[in-house]
């Protein structure tokens, strides 16, 4: 395997991975169907993933988990049980597109940037639906919701077509999605007083 095809197969592994923490079955069923329409190669062991029982299994679970994140109190629940599944399905999801590689460096690398990659996203979502909901009591959340459909989507497309597009795409949105709640979270300072 040549070094850019090794560097599409991880920017690819790591786009998705970073979608399932988004949404954890929409860039599996994404997957999936790429698979199945034989766009993007799975490694051998992860060949069932392109079969239409995966794709109809998928295509369910994705519509429910997209549907129960519209439900007040539900979508909180949701990312406490999301969090550990983001992080397995990421790693999956990294491992079987990454072809050719020997299997301590496709696990390793499936484990760290893989896992790493949804656990980071679904961390910083969670963080975002926890602050909206103590700000709008909950109102806001369908807003996030949709905002992590919308990414989720887009960024399973990009990872199959660009990879190397979604792995800047990550790195950035990781990026500022960092700043972005360092500023959130602050503690406000008091206004300062004019001295009389």
């Amino acid at each position: 395997m040549q070094s850019l095809e090794i560097l599409t197969s991880i920017a690819l592994g790591v786009g998705l991975a970073a979608a399932v923490g988004l949404r954890v079955f929409l860039p599996l069923l994404v997957l999936a169907i790429a698979g199945y329409a034989g766009v993007v190669p799975l490694a051998d062991s992860f060949q069932w993933l392109a079969s239409l029982p995966a794709v109809a299994t998928l295509g369910v679970a994705a519509a429910v988990e997209i549907a129960a994140y519209y439900i007040p109190g539900v979508d909180n629940l949701l990312d406490t049980l999301a969090t550990p599944a983001a992080l397995i399905a990421g790693t999956i999801a990294a491992a079987a597109v990454m072809t050719d590689l020997p299997p301590i460096v496709k696990w390793t690398t499936a484990v760290i940037a893989g896992g790493g990659a949804a656990g980071l996203t679904q961390g910083v979502t969670s963080l975002l639906r926890v602050k909206s909901t103590a700000t709008t009591g909950g109102l806001g959340n369908p807003l996030v919701a949709t905002g992590e459909l919308g990414g989720a989507t887009a960024l399973s497309l990009v990872a199959i077509f660009a990879p190397i597009i979604a792995l800047a795409l990550v790195v950035l949105t990781v990026w500022l999605a960092v700043k972005g709640l360092r500023r959130l979270f602050a503690p406000r300072r008091p206004a300062a007083t004019p001295d009389p």
